[in-house]
């Protein structure tokens, strides 16, 4: 069986534990081709431009 905690963690050390667990803001960059803000190094969701070249592909 495992063991029991000997102690309660008291809701400051919960609270700084929890602190790190957090969403992050995604970063966007504007597309060349089209303008739309798109997620960096992923080919435009719109007209399907990345690095140059168009990625749409039948």
């Amino acid at each position: 069986m495992p063991q029991e905690p000997k102690r309660r963690h008291s809701k400051a050390r919960k609270r700084t534990r929890r602190a790190s667990i957090k969403l992050e803001a995604i970063n966007l960059v504007v597309c060349k081709n089209c303008g739309v803000k798109t997620r960096p190094h992923m080919a435009c969701i719109e007209c399907g431009f990345y690095k140059l070249q168009n990625e749409n592909r039948p």
